[in-house]
């Protein structure tokens, strides 16, 4: 059950919660794809997605320890690519910022800036993410109290210790702490075993699954979007 009157700061997911993920990674896929043309022609024609694929399967084989971190599996599978191709493997840090800083051109769903103005004036806003967006990059830093990203902290969703930090973060206890995600088990189920309140954010355009492939519960709140959220936190009247 959620309890808005308990509530004192937010934690939200960034991909798929803030911004469709998909058409910015597919952009970034193509920027990178063109300095490598460039850069390292090589790399580029070797650069095909079964052989990304590959790579990046051994790589999870060679290092589990890394499976958290976005952007050392990224600049990792970039060098060696580049090693299989007979380019200079130091392009790879250079392909990398390349790909990162596309991945923070992300187009925002309409409703995220006007309400987390909104919620920055009553709550303690964190983003908790397992990716490697950057909430000042993509601009939305003004609003956020602080981020926690799998790729510094060490650990990822669903680990409870990347919302305990949140917690610690916002200053707040988990009970007292909703947060907000697009993925069942990682975000809802995730939170709610740390001891947060939780709802589950399913934006229409996306494709999610549906009630009867998931055991709900009469506890699970689910909204399409921040505004409808918004609303069902501070109605009107």
């Amino acid at each position: 059950m959620l309890i808005p009157t308990a509530i004192r700061a937010i934690t939200l997911d960034l991909d798929d919660t803030l911004w469709p993920v998909l058409p910015t990674l597919l952009r970034a896929e193509e920027t990178l794809a063109t300095w490598l043309a460039s850069q390292a022609p090589a790399t580029a024609s070797h650069f095909t997605a079964p052989n990304r694929q590959k790579i990046r399967r051994q790589l999870l084989a060679d290092h589990p320890e890394h499976a958290h971190d976005m952007s050392w599996l990224r600049r990792e599978l970039l060098r060696r690519a580049m090693r299989e191709a007979g380019d200079a493997e130091h392009l790879a840090d250079q392909a990398f910022e390349v790909f990162l800083a596309a991945r923070q051109r992300v187009t925002l769903y309409p409703d995220v800036a006007p309400v987390l103005a909104r919620w920055a004036q009553r709550y303690r806003l964190i983003a908790v993410t397992n990716g490697n967006a950057d909430i000042d990059a993509v601009g939305l830093g003004a609003y956020f109290a602080g981020c926690v990203s799998a790729h510094r902290i060490g650990f990822s969703k669903p680990d409870p210790r990347i919302f305990q930090e949140a917690c610690r973060l916002a200053g707040t206890e988990p009970g007292a702490t909703l947060h907000i995600g697009d993925d069942w088990q990682l975000d809802v189920q995730a939170a709610r075993a740390a001891g947060l309140q939780a709802v589950w954010l399913k934006r229409p355009d996306l494709k999610h699954p549906s009630a009867t492939d998931l055991t709900v519960g009469d506890a699970t709140v689910t909204f399409d979007s921040l505004h409808a959220m918004d609303t069902h936190l501070h109605p009107v009247g």
